[in-house]
């Protein structure tokens, strides 16, 4: 099994940028497709990004696409999700995801099966 601890979370200004970790532990990581999904109050939760697990791989949702970057560092067992010019609507519980799958295709939660307990991102305007 995998577990998932997230760091990165806070206030930040319109515009600004923010970056967040997620550390993997476990028997595996290296092939385990990584996601990022977010929560805001009253809302579904709602796909952001996901990477293969070799970071060959990745797929942004439309509303984050160029201003958000998932990266992985595998010797670090860590995945990582940096935004820039950051919106209001951004503002969300942002959860890090792991999938038995080497590649994951589908942008449902439900095709994740590890998830960390989330860290809350504030944008202010």
């Amino acid at each position: 099994q995998v577990q998932l601890v997230e760091s990165g979370g806070g206030l930040v200004q319109a515009g600004g940028s923010l970056r967040l970790s997620c550390i993997a532990s476990g028997r595996t990581f290296s092939n385990n497709a990584m996601a990022w999904f977010r929560q805001a109050p009253g809302k579904e939760r709602e796909f952001v990004a996901t990477i293969s697990g070799s970071g060959g791989t990745t797929f942004y949702t439309d509303s984050v696409k160029g201003r958000f970057t998932i990266a992985r560092d595998n010797a670090k067992n860590t995945v990582y999700l940096q935004g820039i010019s950051l919106k209001p609507e951004d503002t969300a519980v942002y959860y890090c995801a792991a999938s038995w799958r080497a590649i994951v295709s589908s942008t449902r939660a439900s095709a994740y099966d590890y998830w960390g307990q989330g860290t809350q991102v504030t944008v202010s305007s």
